[in-house]
C-alpha cells in the first residue's frame, strides 16, 4: 500500500514551476551606526527605606487552655483561652473575644475583646472593642473605647510620662509608709 503525501519536498519549494531555481532574496545592506555618547543619568528621588525591624514573635494561649502563672518577655502575646497571673511584655497584648485574663498588665499596646479582671498599669495604647469587659484601673497614653465595651474602674489616659512619674512617685511613697508583713 502506498501513502501519498501532497506536501512538496524542500527541493521543489525553492524552484519555479518549470524547474528553474528561484533567485536568492536580495537584502540591502544598511550602514552600521555606532553611538558612543554617554547617557546622562537622571537623578532619582531617594526612596526612604524603612529601618530593619527585628522579627517579633507572637505567643498564643489557645482557646481550650487554662494557664496560671506569669508572662514576661519582649514579644507579642495573644490570649484566646484563660490566664490567671500578671502579663509584662514589651510588645502587644491581645485578649480575644471569649478569653479571660485575671491579673495585672504591662504592655506596649493592649487590645481587649474578651474579659480582663485586673489593672492595666502601663500601656502606650489601649483599645477596648465592643465585646470587651474591663474590671480594674487603667493607665495609658491613649485609649479607644468602642460602643458596647464595659469598664469598671479608675481611668487615667493622655498624661505624659513626666506626669505619670510624679503620680507613681506619690503612690510609691504612700506604699512605703505601710507596715511590712514580713516576719
Amino acid at each position: 500500500m502506498a501513502i501519498f503525501n501532497n506536501q512538496q519536498s524542500p527541493a521543489k519549494k525553492d524552484t519555479l514551476p518549470f524547474g528553474e531555481p528561484s533567485p536568492p532574496p536580495v537584502r540591502e545592506a544598511a550602514p552600521a551606526v555606532a553611538d558612543f555618547s554617554v547617557p546622562t543619568p537622571q537623578p532619582q528621588p531617594a526612596a526612604p527605606r524603612p529601618a530593619p525591624q527585628p522579627e517579633t514573635k507572637e505567643s498564643v494561649i489557645a482557646a481550650d487552655l487554662t494557664i496560671e502563672g506569669k508572662i514576661e518577655g519582649t514579644g507579642h502575646v495573644r490570649i484566646a483561652g484563660k490566664f490567671k497571673g500578671d502579663v509584662n511584655v514589651q510588645g502587644d497584648l491581645t485578649i480575644e473575644n471569649g478569653a479571660k485574663l485575671n491579673g495585672g498588665v504591662r504592655a506596649k499596646r493592649v487590645v481587649v475583646a474578651g474579659e480582663l479582671e485586673g489593672n492595666i498599669e502601663s500601656a502606650s495604647n489601649v483599645e477596648l472593642q465592643p465585646s470587651s469587659v474591663l474590671v480594674g484601673d487603667l493607665k495609658a497614653g491613649s485609649l479607644t473605647i468602642a460602643s458596647g465595651a464595659r469598664v469598671r474602674g479608675h481611668v487615667e489616659c493622655g498624661w505624659g510620662e513626666k506626669d505619670g512619674a510624679k503620680a507613681n512617685g506619690k503612690a510609691s511613697a504612700a506604699k512605703s509608709e505601710e507596715p511590712s508583713l514580713v516576719q
